[in-house]
């Protein structure tokens, strides 16, 4: 193992989006195996330490791609198309719209009904929205479109979230 591999690389995955979730996690649970400090109690302090920094690299790289957020913005990144969401919230006229349409809907909900509603929109433009990343990163292999639509993504996700806090809000 090497602590300047890719994310990919380091657990044996080919370098794209689609990636089968139960086959991140098992690569994970194999890597932390190999590296658990309590496996080298017997080298040392020292090597203890290494294998600490292992396994602090290996739950990185898990948390990044086993979330398909986390996972294609690092695809962008590691193709130099950075996402730079803090800085560049440039939309298409078409989705701030929709989020404007989206977002009067919620300030209007009052019942958990139509709450849920929103939230089911939400879910299907997230998983929509994922499909679009996905033939980008994938197909097209256009990494500026990619970092654009997951910008996208970030906004319905935080819109979800969103939702879901006054589903909750309003279910208790």
């Amino acid at each position: 193992m090497n602590l300047q591999s890719t994310d990919f690389e380091l657990f044996q995955l080919p370098v794209q989006f689609a990636q089968p979730r139960e086959l991140i996690d098992v690569r994970w649970k194999e890597l932390q195996r190999e590296a658990h400090p309590d496996k080298f109690v017997a080298q040392g302090v020292a090597a203890q330490r290494v294998a600490m920094q292992w396994s602090v690299r290996i739950n990185e790289a898990y948390q990044r791609l086993k979330d398909p957020l986390k996972r294609a913005s690092y695809l962008c990144e590691l193709h130099g198309a950075h996402v730079n969401a803090e800085n560049n919230t440039a939309m298409p006229a078409a989705f701030l719209i929709q989020q404007m349409e989206w977002r009067e809907a919620l300030e209007d909900a009052t019942t958990l009904a139509q709450l849920e509603v929103i939230a089911e929109k939400t879910a299907a433009a997230e998983l929509a929205q994922l499909s679009v990343i996905a033939q980008a990163l994938d197909v097209a292999q256009d990494h500026v479109k990619a970092a654009n639509e997951v910008r996208s993504l970030m906004f319905i996700q935080r819109f979800g979230t969103e939702v879901e806090t006054r589903i909750d809000q309003l279910a208790n």
